[in-house]
């Protein structure tokens, strides 16, 4: 007997909209039938993904807002209409049978007249009318829209609407090796790293002959310098620091909570790499043991994360725009506790996956204001980007869906 497709993913998706579950994390604390694993991850995706559109769309035909299960389950029907061309009868079945499975069926009727009448272009049309149409056909959060609009101007809705180029895979060795070579992919301007359209983990990952590595973070460590020490501030769950460690004669990963120190272990271990020292430790809290002691000292600080909605959707569920004051003070505070880390003549690097000014150039300014013994440093990237004032900007469309900045200063005599 099939398994309805619209189970794994209600479970799934139940974890995040309701319990408040971080995507990745519910995707791994859920289990899936893993003969449809690929299929549940493709509609999990992209009901976050339109989550804008679908509230909008279920809005249109049913101006009394139907419960949340059942508004979960008119997300996933309607992903599976739009973006995946599933026929309209066999996904009305399925959501009215599992509308009566969850006992939800005094609603049963109302979810298979929503799905029989639900007609695209109607919606699309009306749309048109709204003042936010754009935002909300993009499923990108207005007030997130609205920055987008006022720093990039007419690229607002490229950069919204960029996706992920795939699966961002570093070899160890710097090169495609011949067994995976076949797999359909793209190369990205860095050793060893390979963009897939899938990639399924195999012995190859426990072997630390390959890991997963966001371009964005191969990027950063690009514009790092080697140096005999590094401190990377914000060290979990370790990619950095391991790649890091590949050109520096040591480092020292800092990580504030215990858990997430435990990540960075197994990640280095993994990867066979012994010259990485991790600590749980707060980097907005000044340690006078650390002051003065390391060449390099990375801060890729806690952001908005609006650089990586690609890869995670969820994003635009849970970061409002009153986040960005709280944010804005903890990156204040590590860059200026962290940069008292810093020999004399070395380098502080600040970097986010944030698209906004108010998280990089401008935390970077206000820093430079009042620490008028760093200097800053201009930086080259192959990887297309923006130079701001201070440092380059990364974006989604041009960076195979990754959007990020860094900066670089160096530490003068005061």
């Amino acid at each position: 007997m099939l398994s309805n497709p619209l189970y794994d993913p209600f479970q799934i998706l139940t974890k995040i909209y309701q319990g408040g579950a971080h995507l990745k994390q519910a995707l791994a604390d859920t289990y899936i039938e893993e003969l449809n694993r690929a299929r549940t991850v493709k509609i999990v995706y992209g009901v976050l993904e339109n989550d804008l559109y679908f509230d909008y769309a279920i809005r249109f035909y049913a101006p009394k807002a139907p419960k949340p299960a059942v508004r979960l389950l008119l997300k996933i029907s309607l992903y599976m209409l739009l973006f995946m061309g599933k026929q309209k009868y066999m996904v009305t079945d399925c959501a009215v049978t599992l509308c009566k499975k969850l006992g939800k069926s005094g609603v049963s009727g109302f979810v298979n007249a929503f799905l029989r009448r639900f007609d695209r272009a109607a919606v699309d049309e009306a749309l048109k009318k709204e003042k936010q149409g754009e935002s909300i056909s993009l499923s990108y959060p207005a007030f997130a829209y609205e920055l987008l609009k006022n720093e990039y101007g007419a690229r607002a809705k490229s950069i919204a609407s960029a996706k992920s180029a795939g699966v961002s895979v570093r070899f160890t060795g710097g090169e495609l090796p011949e067994i995976y070579a076949k797999r359909p992919h793209i190369s990205t301007p860095f050793a060893g790293n390979y963009i897939f359209e899938n990639f399924a983990r195999d012995e190859g990952f426990d072997e630390g002959k390959y890991t997963f590595q966001s371009v964005g973070s191969i990027a950063i460590c690009d514009c790092v310098s080697a140096c005999e020490s590094l401190l990377d501030a914000c060290a979990a769950p370790g990619g950095k620091s391991v790649l890091l460690s590949e050109k520096c004669g040591g480092v020292t990963s800092f990580e504030l909570h215990e858990h997430r120190v435990k990540l960075i272990e197994s990640y280095l271990k993994r990867m066979g790499r012994e010259n990485i020292t991790p600590m749980q430790k707060d980097s907005s809290v000044f340690d006078p043991a650390f002051e003065n002691r390391f060449d390099g000292v990375l801060c890729d600080v806690p952001c908005s994360g609006y650089g990586t909605v690609s890869e995670n959707p969820d994003i635009k569920l849970f970061r409002k725009a009153e986040d960005f004051a709280s944010l804005n003070a903890a990156q204040t505070a590590i860059l200026e506790t962290c940069s008292r880390y810093v020999k004399t003549g070395g380098a502080l690097y600040y970097s986010t996956c944030s698209l906004f000014e108010s998280e990089n150039d401008k935390v970077v300014e206000a820093f430079l204001q009042t620490h008028k013994n760093f200097t800053l440093v201009n930086l080259q990237s192959e990887l297309p980007h923006e130079k701001k004032k201070f440092g380059l900007q990364f974006l989604p469309d041009t960076a195979y869906g990754a959007g990020f900045y860094i900066c670089k200063m160096i530490k003068r005599e005061e």
